[in-house]
């Protein structure tokens, strides 16, 4: 049986006569599986929240910036008209 320490991890891989690899880790286990679970639930909350700013600082808000300034252009003239036909 030959073994194979990671220098960065807590990992040592065994190899067997058989050539098949079986994995030991140190210490304790990094996660449950319900924390694993939790995790993920985490992660994809996180990268779902990431993207809608995104997408709202990219698209929605100049949208909404552009628009307002449209209108307020439109009714300064439409005063400006309204003024000059009086």
């Amino acid at each position: 049986m030959i073994g194979i320490i990671t220098l960065f991890s807590r990992t040592i891989c065994f190899f067997t006569s058989e050539e098949s690899i079986f994995v030991k880790t140190k210490g304790v286990k990094m996660f449950e599986f319900d924390q694993y679970l939790g995790f993920l639930a985490f992660l994809t909350i996180l990268t779902i929240g990431f993207w809608l700013m995104i997408f709202l600082l990219t698209f929605v808000v100049p949208y909404w910036l552009i628009g307002n300034l449209r209108e307020m252009a439109k009714e300064r003239k439409e005063a400006k008209r309204a003024q000059l036909e009086e």
